[in-house]
């Protein structure tokens, strides 16, 4: 049987590349005073730049986590062309998108008995859990069977590391995710905290940098430290309107290492609503995450 892979828009992938590949993206919502927006990866509701400059103004932007009803009416299209189903969703750390997933898989399995849907908690985050899109797309075209596939993603999962920085922990503290004294001193004193997914695919804080600059090759540095590098690998880049801090870490990576390629894209509204403007994120397979 044939199977479609399915995931949320907070893999912030490239619009083009989920369409070339035929990947089925569930958009997510945020809201800014009052109106709701859908986090489409084409940008069509609303343009990641207006986005961050909206909260560079203070305006605070909220976000729901995905229906179990939206995610039944999006998995019902392809059950009824025959397709079975392999979803990848994001974290159960952060949000509640995955138990939406299981609850929708349990609903459908009963009304499409001859269909397989597949889900797995990616325990990822943005582009980290757009990796893991990539890879289990990898695994399709490679001619992976819909059970040999997941499994293969199971494997990898703990090898799928995140390292990111941010330009303020403004939109950190709002989020209650530090406290009002802690981002008024590293704000002051110009402190860049470097931030990680742990395995459980929560956010934890690791060091803390003087300076933009510094925190930046911090991800670097954290790379080359960890990295599987038996062979090139993909590597992916999310920023939250920093495009050239973005590239400037992609270049400074090919420097250091062979690379199968960088993707570089921005971090959507619904990841941007808690990490905020010049979030500056790396993903890549480690040794560990």
């Amino acid at each position: 049987m044939s199977y479609v892979i399915f995931t949320d828009s907070t893999t912030d992938l490239p619009v083009d590349f989920v369409n070339t590949n035929n990947i089925k993206v569930i958009p997510m919502k945020f809201i800014i005073e009052g109106k709701e927006y859908k986090n489409y990866l084409d940008e069509r509701e609303m343009k990641a730049k207006d986005f961050y400059d909206l909260e560079r103004k203070g305006v605070i932007a909220k976000t729901a986590q995905l229906t179990t009803f939206e995610i039944v009416e999006a998995y019902k299209e392809e059950l009824e062309k025959g397709n079975d189903i392999l979803a990848i969703g994001f974290s159960s750390g952060l949000s509640g998108t995955f138990n939406s997933m299981r609850l929708a898989k349990e609903e459908l399995e009963e009304e499409y008995k001859d269909r397989k849907i597949l889900i797995i908690d990616s325990l990822c985050a943005s582009m980290g859990e757009g990796l893991f899109v990539y890879y289990a797309n990898l695994y399709k075209n490679e001619g992976l069977s819909l059970e040999e596939n997941y499994q293969k993603l199971l494997e990898l999962r703990p090898h799928l590391v995140h390292w990111f920085t941010v330009e303020n922990l403004n939109t950190l503290r709002r989020g209650g995710r530090v406290s009002n004294a802690t981002a008024f001193i590293a704000n002051a004193l110009n402190i860049k905290p470097v931030l990680h997914v742990d395995n459980e695919g929560h956010l934890i804080a690791m060091m803390k940098k003087i300076g933009r600059r510094r925190s930046v090759l911090a991800l670097l540095d954290k790379m080359l430290e960890t990295i599987d590098n038996k062979e090139p690998q993909m590597i992916m880049i999310g920023h939250g309107d920093c495009l050239e801090d973005a590239t400037f870490l992609a270049n400074e990576i090919k420097k250091k290492i062979d690379v199968k390629d960088i993707m570089i894209n921005n971090i959507g509204p619904v990841i941007g609503a808690h990490s905020g403007p010049g979030t500056l994120a790396l993903f890549y397979v480690g040794k560990e995450r």
